[in-house]
């Protein structure tokens, strides 16, 4: 009986959060209702129920609640479905045993219902949104990710952070649990969300005042906002925008450097003899070349040889041409790519070009070596016309076999795909390590034209997609 009880009682506050998140206000009211008997029964406070209070502000004026969301992660594993209402079946935690355990177990569905309120309910589907309400939600995503023991930043791609730019995010938390919603279907929802919130935001009104401006969180789909927007901004809105802008190209680059400093650089170059200096005198070789110098009598080693360290590198440079499709499809690989260009524009030997494309062709390889004034030079939106791209990539090759390029874009054609396609054939057969990229985040969806899939990968170059380690191994092989 005291099972079917707290059954009951948990889709109560199952179906609450169904109404809530589908705008069913009116069909909700008696839901509310009962949710707010049942909170009250279990001496928890009303704003459990609020989803205008953020969890943060939640739990610092409750800090009894917080072991009931910590508890969240442990228990959130997929129970079996046996008699049990639809919602009930989705996202219910095990049957609990005792009245004691049947009251922990609600407590900790209002904390995760409070958590999925918040992120998904009637916040995000207000008419207009401001920059306190975005920055609110941005938090809670944070709550969300960090009580189902997810990895920062996993759920939001470009959310604000060094972590969330890791690839991290399996679907596994620090215990291992996974949430019964595949964490690729959690991310795609909340990235389309984020975009609509910004979109219903009054950006530019927002950037006029520099304390609503610093309450926004930068991310991607804020980042690809004002990009799109930065010709309409001037005086403090253009300020605060580009402050923005920096602050996230600043934090992402962080995470990039690392991962390109993270492999070896540098290739000896054993043509050149070593040269004989101390700090290149290799201890370890000269003693063991020598022991059969060893004198027993007087128990010294003679040394007759000795043996050096090869330091010299090879000095050639290595040429680097970045071309990335800017169109609005591609944001977060120009964003991401004209920060690894930076990057790897700071390593001795090596050249590096940067050009993007729609219908036209920006050379931004003056702003190389720097991500954020590269950012401010495109102009996001618009077809391809890749073969008018190609044609001035190619005159930016100077020794082919010395030379790798990238080259960016979901190979959607304005007009024709096998003019492109012959272009990038002519290229490899030129002795250019040439690397095509689909995607270079991972995370949501990515569309590739099947045609040009299939027909790279007929010639060699299979199209690279997923986490940019992958395109930061690749070109460390190639420039080292």
């Amino acid at each position: 009986m005291a099972d079917a009880i707290a059954l009951n009682q948990r889709q109560i506050l199952y179906w609450r959060l169904i109404g809530a998140t589908g705008g069913l206000n009116d069909v909700n009211a008696p839901f509310n209702a009962m949710a707010a008997t049942l909170a009250d029964q279990l001496e928890l406070p009303s704003a459990i129920l609020d989803s205008s209070i953020d969890i943060d502000v939640l739990l610092h004026r409750y800090p009894k609640l917080k072991p009931h969301f910590e508890s969240i992660q442990r228990h959130l594993q997929a129970p079996a479905v046996a008699e049990t209402g639809p919602a009930d079946a989705a996202i219910a935690p095990p049957e609990p045993t005792g009245d004691e355990e049947v009251d922990l177990d609600l407590r900790r569905t209002f904390a995760y219902s409070k958590l999925l309120l918040n992120v998904f309910g009637p916040n995000t589907r207000s008419s207009s949104c401001s920059a306190t309400q975005y920055n609110q939600w941005c938090q809670d995503v944070a709550a969300f990710e960090h009580y189902l023991g997810l990895h920062p930043g996993s759920l939001r791609p470009g959310g604000g952070g060094p972590a969330s730019e890791t690839g991290g995010g399996s679907g596994a938390g620090a215990s291992g649990n996974v949430p019964l919603v595949d964490d690729r279907q959690l991310r795609e929802e909340l990235v389309a969300m984020e975009s609509d919130l910004i979109k219903r935001m009054d950006l530019r009104e927002v950037l006029k005042d520099d304390r609503l401006a610093a309450q926004l969180s930068p991310s991607l789909p804020l980042v690809e906002q004002l990009l799109r927007d930065k010709s309409n901004l001037s005086g403090p809105a253009l300020a605060n925008a580009r402050l923005l802008l920096k602050k996230y190209v600043d934090n992402l680059a962080a995470v990039l450097k690392k991962q390109v400093f993270s492999t070896k650089s540098g290739e000896i170059d054993r043509s050149v003899p070593p040269k004989r200096v101390f700090r290149n005198l290799d201890i370890k070789r000269t003693i063991w070349k020598n022991l059969h110098h060893f004198n027993p009598d007087d128990g010294r080693l003679y040394v007759n040889q000795l043996f050096y360290r090869h330091t010299s590198q090879k000095s050639l440079n290595k040429y680097l041409i970045v071309v990335v499709d800017q169109s609005g499809s591609m944001v977060n690989a120009m964003v991401q790519c004209a920060i690894l260009a930076s990057i790897f524009a700071t390593l001795p030997r090596v050249v590096v070009s940067l050009v993007a494309f729609d219908t036209n062709v920006i050379d931004l390889t003056p702003w190389a070596a720097d991500p954020f004034e590269s950012l401010l030079r495109t102009n996001l939106g618009g077809g391809n016309d890749g073969p008018l791209a190609m044609a001035h990539a190619r005159s930016l090759i100077v020794d082919p076999r010395r030379t790798t390029m990238v080259w960016i874009s979901d190979f959607y054609e304005f007009e024709n795909d096998r003019p492109l396609f012959e272009m990038i054939k002519a290229v490899k057969q030129s002795g250019v390590h040439f690397i095509p990229v689909g995607s270079v985040s991972g995370k949501g969806y990515f569309n590739v034209n099947e045609w040009f899939r299939k027909q790279l990968k007929s010639i060699g170059l299979p199209v690279l997609t997923g986490n940019i380690k992958k395109l930061i191994l690749e070109l460390k092989k190639q420039l080292n």
